[in-house]
């Protein structure tokens, strides 16, 4: 797999690479990634083309504009979702759990600039192996049971190992927004910046590890997401399972 086999190939993930360090930049049109099946399916592929490429030395993820992902739930919006096909929830089941999985397969470590909230799939974020966010991130699982759906597709791995079972569940169940200040203080994030330092770090300390021999960086990757592979194993497809239940009309 060569970087110009997949490069420009994606509609909401811009690529660069300099030095083997890949920076995937997150977004719509140019500004904000807003959260749908295009930016799903992308990810999907994007996740498993990074693996495979071995000249990816180092992965940095990022976003455009003011928000890393979004958008928010209104407060007010119905918390019934349109029902799915078995069809159609079979293609969308599939690549939430690869979606998951093909990020954990890049054997490299991955560092998050975090740009702004993220508010839809807020998991991808902390799945990174060094998460820096601006002053103006924020969490909140905007996606699953605030509005309406049942949280199996990662989420109910993610947080309560992140945030203790308590603070995690609470979490998933009112659709608690977490500022940035708040994620530092629970050890969601490692460091909060001014927004226009965070990328400029993240290419920081992604020079640092390649100081690094590549096994190191690569076993190294791969023993401290270890943990996070076995329990995805073990309760993904269950919980896509229980999610699939009860969006299937």
């Amino acid at each position: 797999m060569a970087f110009t086999d997949y490069s420009e190939t994606f509609k909401t993930i811009r690529m660069r690479r300099e030095d083997g360090i890949l920076e995937m930049t997150l977004h719509t049109e140019g500004d904000s990634l807003r959260w749908g099946p295009a930016a799903h399916s992308d990810l999907v592929q994007a996740f498993l083309d990074v693996s495979r490429d071995r000249d990816n030395l180092l992965v940095i993820l990022t976003g455009a504009g003011d928000e890393f992902t979004g958008p928010q739930i209104k407060p007010d919006a119905t918390r019934a979702v349109a029902k799915l096909s078995t069809d159609a929830w079979s293609k969308l089941g599939w690549e939430s759990k690869h979606l998951i999985m093909n990020m954990l397969d890049i054997d490299v470590p991955v560092i998050c600039a975090l740009n702004g909230p993220a508010l839809r799939h807020a998991e991808l974020p902390l799945l990174c192996d060094i998460v820096l966010a601006s002053e103006t991130a924020a969490f909140q699982d905007s996606a699953h049971f605030a509005g309406g759906l049942i949280p199996g597709d990662g989420v109910h791995v993610v947080f309560p190992m992140l945030m203790g079972a308590n603070r995690g569940r609470y979490f998933l169940l009112t659709g608690q927004k977490i500022d940035a200040p708040e994620a530092l203080r629970i050890g969601l994030v490692n460091e909060v910046l001014p927004k226009s330092q965070v990328l400029p770090r993240a290419w920081e300390l992604a020079r640092q590890i390649l100081l690094q021999p590549d096994l190191n960086r690569r076993y190294t990757r791969v023993l401290l997401t270890q943990h996070i592979r076995r329990q995805m194993q073990d309760l993904l497809g269950y919980g896509l399972a229980l999610e699939g239940l009860g969006i299937v009309q």
